[in-house]
């Protein structure tokens, strides 16, 4: 005992491991400070994006510190630690709990055999279903497919809203030509313009809105770092619409092509919530779905709570579904 005071209280351990104190320091204070970094070539928005696996950081670091018997590091490496938990350690619990009164899921279906991928959706049980990259050869497909279980739907462009309620009011929202940064997409980066939209479902608890909405992809470009360009356009118009809706419950369900806490979604988490955030378990990773590092795909809501959130099986696509119930 004696001996371990007089090693802590002697200056060499603490004069130890400068760099990986510095290291220490600099990976709490991204956690931390992440959103206050430009986003220069779109270098910010891909941080928030991996900011959950700078936690892999801390125990690398944490052995190198104890290997060099440096006090400043392993003190140093208490900020990322805290910084860590703080910001997602909430996460990890199962924050699910029964009852329900609606189940939703959403998936990009990309190159997937429809037929198949639409009865494993089918199977989740989900009152609505969203279906994001349709391509006008697999639509007929699905359609035909999911017809028994869900007799109502609608498409707009690439996606579409399966539901076993009545749907009305449904109309495209146009969230890739929104504001000032619409004119500063370069032509070879032109997307199909309907790529999302509204609908109201006549549930027996009363109208809920659903937007269903896929937004740009972010795409490393020569030279110019990565493009986020069409995502933010996206982003920034679904926000409009949301705030523009007065109906007192709301589902989004979408590929947003960006986590929950990428910037770009900084004035959408002020009016919406994320079902995995509040009843899942975990992360809920969804892409790449051989190997899923980031939850892309979502589905976010007001006016309702939350019971449950899961990712489904695994299809032919890139993107696990996702699904979610929720109470009226």
């Amino acid at each position: 005992m004696r001996n371990a005071l007089r090693a802590c209280t002697r200056p060499e351990p603490w004069k130890r491991g400068p760099v990986l104190t510095a290291l220490a320091l600099l990976l709490g204070l991204l956690l931390l400070l992440h959103a206050k970094i430009p986003d220069y070539a779109g270098l910010g928005s891909l941080l928030d994006n991996v900011l959950p696996w700078l936690g892999v950081f801390i125990p690398v670091l944490l052995a190198a510190a104890l290997w060099r018997r440096s006090l400043s590091a392993v003190t140093a490496l208490l900020l990322p630690a805290v910084a860590w938990t703080t910001v997602f350690g909430g996460l990890l619990p199962d924050k699910s709990h029964p009852g329900g009164d609606l189940t939703a899921a959403t998936h990009n279906v990309g190159t997937a055999d429809p037929a198949p991928t639409a009865r494993t959706l089918a199977a989740s049980g989900a009152d609505l279903l969203a279906l994001e990259e349709l391509t006008p050869q697999a639509t007929p497909l699905y359609e035909k497919t999911l017809a028994r279980m869900y007799p109502h739907h609608v498409i707009r462009g690439t996606v579409g809203l399966w539901s076993k309620f009545p749907l009305s009011a449904t109309h495209p929202i146009d969230i890739m030509n929104y504001g000032p940064l619409a004119a500063t997409k370069p032509a070879a980066a032109n997307l199909p313009e309907n790529r999302a939209l509204h609908t109201t479902v006549t549930t027996p608890d009363g109208p809920l809105a659903v937007y269903v909405a896929h937004l740009g992809s972010v795409r490393p470009m020569p030279r110019k770092g990565f493009w986020t360009t069409s995502r933010n356009i996206g982003a920034a118009a679904l926000t409009n619409a949301i705030t523009a809706d007065r109906s007192p419950r709301l589902l989004l369900l979408a590929d947003l092509n960006g986590t929950w806490d990428d910037r770009a979604f900084t004035a959408l988490r002020t009016h919406l919530h994320s079902t995995q955030q509040t009843s899942g378990t975990g992360f809920g990773f969804t892409w790449p779905a051989a190997s899923p590092v980031a939850r892309i795909d979502q589905i976010l809501y007001r006016g309702l709570d939350a019971n449950r959130s899961w990712t489904l099986p695994k299809t032919g696509s890139d993107h696990l579904p996702v699904a979610a119930t929720l109470t009226w």
